[in-house]
Formats: structure tokens, C-alpha cells, sequence
């Protein structure tokens, strides 16, 4: 199934103003910075679906949200899964030699500038975060940092990262597999959508249905990597696959198998869809999104 014709304009208009802003707020500086700033621009226009700042959008639009001011949000939480991905890719982690179909950011320029490209992109979302430009409203800034930074930190992305690390040399169960993901993968993708709701202004006790559609398109997008990982074709993905059966780990295909993962992502596509019951057709983005994450091909 390829993107519904309403996912595919969203998606060409995130790309386009994603990468213009990142371009402006990120220029190269006439000294001997200019490398650190020229890997990180290679790092954040390099590609990539941009699935955070259109989850961050698609919300925020729900809600009627200045479209810069979403973008800004979307720069910053796209920033962090970019340093996330600048670093996956260090030897001393996943040692990957390509991403988004070019060669990873240690091989294009060198390890330790990879490193404070990372470094860098990871402070740099909080810098926009933090920026009135986002929100004049001191309240609204401060708790889109508090989420991001949950997100990213030892309780989110990075805790997830660390079990990943220990899952090479330990055998996990379903429900270990489980929370790995909702924190290496999920958290990200739940922030996302926070964060549309809070720029929205919308009370933490009317976030409940977006937070269950986050946490299941969340666990279905990896179900998806996972698939992919199993039975993708590298020049579509852009990347290396069948790593995790290289690194003996498990994953939701090989506890499940195929054929259940599949139907079990399918599940929770559904169930994700079910979450926007109480909306209209403003809502038929998140819809297209959630159906499109476990058809794509990288």
C-alpha cells in the first residue's frame, strides 16, 4: 500500500520545510567551527522519513497551532532522533557505514566530529525549544522541554538504547522486547505527539486517546523495522538490515514469526485508529500515518 494521496502532500510539505529550517537556523560559521556545523547539516538534510515533526504537525494542526511554531517543535525533536542516529552509527555502537542510502556521518567526516555533532544536535533542540520564537508562553516552553527531555533520557530513547546494548548478549521475553522498544523507539514518537497537544494547550486529562494512539503506532512501527530488518531490501531501506539476527537478538519477529508480527502490528494500527474516535476528518492525517507505518518499505 503506498501513502494515501492526503499523506503524500503532508509528507513532501514536512520534508521541504524541514530541511529549509534546519538550513536557516543552522548556517556555517567563517572559523574553525565550519566542520562541526557542515557534519551536522549533513547529518539533519540528509534524509529520513521526518515522522516526527509530521506527527508533531499533524496534531498541532488539530488544534489550530501556528504552523512555525510546530515546525520549531518539530526541528527540535527531529534534532534529537538525528543525534541518536549520528551516534547508533559509531563504532563503538552499531558501527553502520551507511545511512538514509550515503555513508554514515564518522565515515563522511571522522569519529570524534560525529561525536560533537551529536553532542551538538542534541543541545541545539533545546536552544529552539527554549527560544520565545517557539512560544511566548514561559508554561507551554518549559513543559515541551520537560517531554523531550523525558523522552530522550535514561526513562525514554536512551534507557532503550542501553537494553538494546544488553540484548546482545542476553535472551529477552516478550515483555522486555516490549518495553525496549516503547522507550529506544516509542518514547520519541510519543513526545511527538505530546508535544503537538501541548503547543495546542490541550489539559494533560484531555491527552488520554492521543497518548494510547501514540503508544500503539509506536509499537507497531517497530514491529514493521523488525519486518523489514527480516525481509527488506537493502537499497530500498538505505541502510544495512538483518543485523539483530546477526547480533543474535531477539525481536517481536523472532519471538513471534512473521506472519503473527504482522497481523499483530495490523492490531495495533487498528487500535490506534480507534484512539481518534472522538474526531472528525481533522484527525485523518494521524489515520493515514498510522496505516502507512506498517506498509512502508523503509
Amino acid at each position: 500500500m503506498s501513502a494515501s494521496p492526503l499523506l503524500k502532500d503532508a509528507m513532501a510539505r514536512i520534508a521541504a520545510d524541514v530541511a529549509s529550517m534546519f538550513d536557516a537556523l543552522l548556517p556555517v560559521p567563517t572559523d574553525p567551527r565550519a566542520r562541526l556545523m557542515e557534519a551536522m547539516r549533513y547529518a539533519v538534510l540528509g534524509g529520513g522519513k521526518r515522522l516526527r515533526p509530521l506527527l508533531l504537525t499533524a496534531v498541532a494542526d488539530m488544534y489550530r497551532v501556528d504552523r512555525a511554531a510546530a515546525l520549531r517543535a518539530g526541528i527540535a525533536i527531529e534534532s534529537i532522533h538525528v543525534y541518536s542516529l549520528v551516534h547508533d552509527d559509531l563504532p563503538c555502537m552499531d558501527n553502520d557505514a551507511m545511512r538514509h542510502g550515503k555513508p554514515t556521518a564518522h565515515l563522511a567526516f571522522d569519529e570524534a566530529t560525529a561525536v560533537l555533532a551529536g553532542d551538538a544536535l542534541h543541545d541545539f533542540a533545546f536552544e529552539v525549544l527554549a527560544d520565545t520564537a517557539t512560544s511566548s508562553d514561559p508554561f507551554t516552553r518549559a513543559e515541551l522541554i520537560l517531554t523531550l527531555a523525558t523522552a530522550s533520557g535514561s526513562n525514554g530513547m536512551a534507557g532503550g538504547q542501553m537494553m538494546d546494548i544488553v540484548a546482545e548478549t542476553s535472551q529477552f521475553d516478550l515483555p522486555t522486547i516490549t518495553r525496549l522498544q516503547q522507550l529506544k523507539t516509542g518514547a520519541l514518537l510519543g513526545a511527538s505527539v505530546e508535544m503537538g497537544a501541548i503547543l495546542g494547550k490541550v489539559p494533560v486529562e484531555g491527552r488520554a486517546h492521543l497518548r494510547g494512539y501514540a503508544r500503539d503506532i509506536g509499537l507497531a512501527f517497530q514491529i514493521a523495522d523488525d519486518l523489514l530488518d527480516y525481509e527488506g531490501d537493502e537499497a530500498a531501506a538505505g541502510k544495512a538490515l538483518r543485523k539483530d539476527a546477526a547480533a543474535g537478538k531477539q525481536t517481536f519477529v523472532s519471538l513471534l514469526g512473521p506472519d503473527r508480527a504482522r497481523e499483530q502490528a495490523r492490531m495495533l494500527v487498528e487500535q490506534a485508529v480507534a484512539h481518534l474516535a472522538s474526531h472528525g476528518q481533522e484527525a485523518d492525517l494521524l489515520r493515514d500515518i498510522a496505516r502507512y507505518i506498517v506498509e512502508r518499505d523503509h
